[in-house]
């Protein structure tokens, strides 16, 4: 006996089938919206459909359109900040009006509306309202079965949402983990502290979603400092100093990252340079149960908000920047202590060596005296100042080899990567890393010597040159640790190419600037202002100090010819 063949599908059920099977196929989040704003009017024959996707506070972050022309679309885009409209959509269940009053969406009452009657329907995830979908216009009105038609299509949307979301936060860990085993792969291979920070913060800009990230770190009197910025608005932020009481020094104190939805209309935020963002993320840098600064992520105006999944991962991935701190501190401690022993293995040998060859001298030296107060034979005389001028060469030759032993191996390195190993030795100095600037024609050098632009730089500065940028770089950072009491101190080497666009001939530039207390009126001790001075007029070019930007700190600049 054969089973009854089962009764075909009625045509709309077969039809929300197929679109809920349609939606069962994507898994970017995306493609869920469009395929669900696609499919509603399809189902229903409206005329036109909206989606828009809520925030954490219930505003609209998110609008997609289906089937409307430019006019319509913008009268339904209305829709995105109409909070009575809103107000009037239950959480559980359909909303149906057979005409659309201009006043529920914030229109004039004698304004042109194009929306005539009107269907919405929430769609949740789990138990929260992340969306709505608007239809607009059917002939002849909606009936109970286009809103329960609607409403399994929301529900379906619903679980698929879901799945995007878990789909995307899988994507994001693995991205995170990704990052930061490049993160710990470079850290072992013993990168620079300033390039291992900035690679930190670009890959978490990038694995973020973010338009901005930036490192805010510890500085001079328990001052936060944003040291390390990159993307939109970098150049605006480093440099930056946080509120005492302000978001970074909670989550730097407490270890507890923070969402922030919109910094732009955030009404507590005092740093005016934020304001120019959107959604916010602060995720503490902690390693070994302490934390050594904050890891702040930037999205642009109008950007969906970050989750708490964004910031769970991003913790993690602020970790490992910690990590390169820690690293960067101890390696720092370590370089300190080969220099203090290498300091003590030179006093050794200028003791056991130098020192004792030139006692040795004086006291032939002294024999020759005594010699001819006693009348000796002029022979006897020259025997004397012989030995003792054979054993100045002597001294002379032990002296230039460890002067050639000290000189050497720096030397030979090219003058970007000069430059950088001052700066990093400076932050010993200053009590925090100042930001070291070099370019070329206007564009900044790369920070792997083999770029190109770092190559063609090399070229254009002479050895003898290249000494004197070192000692500039060196003496202006030395001058804002010793006397500015600075927080911030940036250095930037400039390089024009003969020829360049500009018309100007060959030059370098090198400026120094700082916030601290700024220059005396009278320089007491001016040695090194003298020497910088030297160096310039030796050259051809010329040097000057005075205050920096907008009176505040101290401005050095150094200029000379290239060549």
């Amino acid at each position: 006996m054969t089973e009854p063949t089962p009764p075909p599908a009625p045509p709309f059920e077969a039809d929300l089938l197929d679109a809920v099977l349609s939606l069962s196929r994507r898994l970017d989040l995306a493609e869920v919206l469009a395929e669900l704003v696609a499919a509603a009017p399809r189902l229903t024959g409206a005329g036109a459909a909206a989606v828009s996707v809520l925030d954490g506070r219930g505003i609209d972050e998110r609008f997609y359109t289906h089937g409307a022309d430019h006019a319509l679309a913008a009268q339904l885009g209305r829709f995105r900040r109409a909070m009575t409209l809103m107000a009037r959509i239950p959480t559980h269940e359909p909303l149906m009006l057979e005409e659309l009053p201009a006043a529920l969406v914030g229109l004039p009452p004698d304004a042109e509306m194009l929306v005539g009657n009107f269907l919405a329907v929430p769609v949740r995830v789990r138990h929260t309202v992340f969306a709505h979908v608007y239809l607009v216009n059917k002939p002849g009105g909606f009936t109970q079965a286009d809103a329960d038609m609607v409403a399994a299509l929301a529900a379906a949307a619903g679980v698929m949402v879901e799945n995007a979301q878990l789909y995307q936060a899988s994507q994001r860990r693995e991205s995170w983990l990704a990052a930061g085993q490049g993160i710990t792969t470079m850290l072992l291979s013993g990168v620079e502290e300033e390039e291992a920070l900035t690679v930190i913060a670009s890959q978490a800009k990038d694995v973020a979603g973010a338009a901005t990230a930036a490192l805010i770190l510890p500085s001079v009197g328990d001052q936060l400092i944003i040291e390390i910025a990159e993307g939109v608005g970098a150049a605006s932020l480093v440099g930056t100093r946080m509120p005492p009481d302000g978001r970074s020094h909670t989550v730097l104190t407490e270890g507890i990252g923070m969402i922030v939805d919109s910094l732009a209309s955030a009404y507590t935020l005092r740093v005016k340079q934020l304001r120019e963002h959107g959604p916010a993320l602060y995720a503490p840098m902690r390693t070994s149960g302490r934390s050594v600064g904050v890891m702040l992520l930037l999205r642009e105006r109008g950007a969906a908000s970050f989750d708490q999944a964004d910031l769970t991962t991003a913790e993690s991935f602020a970790s490992q920047a910690a990590l390169a701190l820690v690293l960067a501190e101890a390696r720092h401690t370590s370089d300190l202590s080969a220099l203090v022993s290498e300091r003590e293995r030179i006093a050794r040998d200028l003791h056991d060596l130098a020192i004792q060859q030139l006692f040795a001298t004086g006291m032939r030296l002294e024999s020759a005296r005594q010699a001819a107060a006693a009348g000796v034979e002029p022979e006897g005389l020259v025997k004397i100042l012989t030995s003792a001028l054979d054993s100045i060469d002597s001294t002379v030759r032990e002296i230039r080899s460890i002067v050639s032993h000290l000189r050497g191996p720096a030397t030979d390195e090219p003058v970007a990567e000069r430059l950088r190993h001052e700066a990093s030795a400076a932050r010993a100095l200053l009590g925090f890393a100042p930001s070291l600037v070099l370019l070329l024609d206007g564009r900044a050098l790369a920070s792997s010597p083999d770029d190109d632009d770092s190559a063609a730089a090399d070229s254009l500065v002479p050895p003898a040159l290249a000494d004197d940028l070192v000692a500039v770089v060196r003496e202006g950072m030395s001058n804002a640790g010793r006397h500015a009491k600075a927080a911030s101190v940036t250095v930037t080497v400039a390089l024009t190419s003969p020829g360049s666009p500009d018309g100007r001939p060959g030059q370098v530039t090198v400026v120094v600037e700082d916030d601290g207390v700024g220059l005396p009126a009278v320089l007491s001790r001016q040695s090194g202002l003298a020497n910088l001075a030297d160096r310039a007029s030796a050259r051809g070019g010329h040097f000057s100090a005075g205050a920096g930007r907008a009176g505040r700190g101290a401005r050095l600049e150094w200029i000379a010819p290239l060549g």
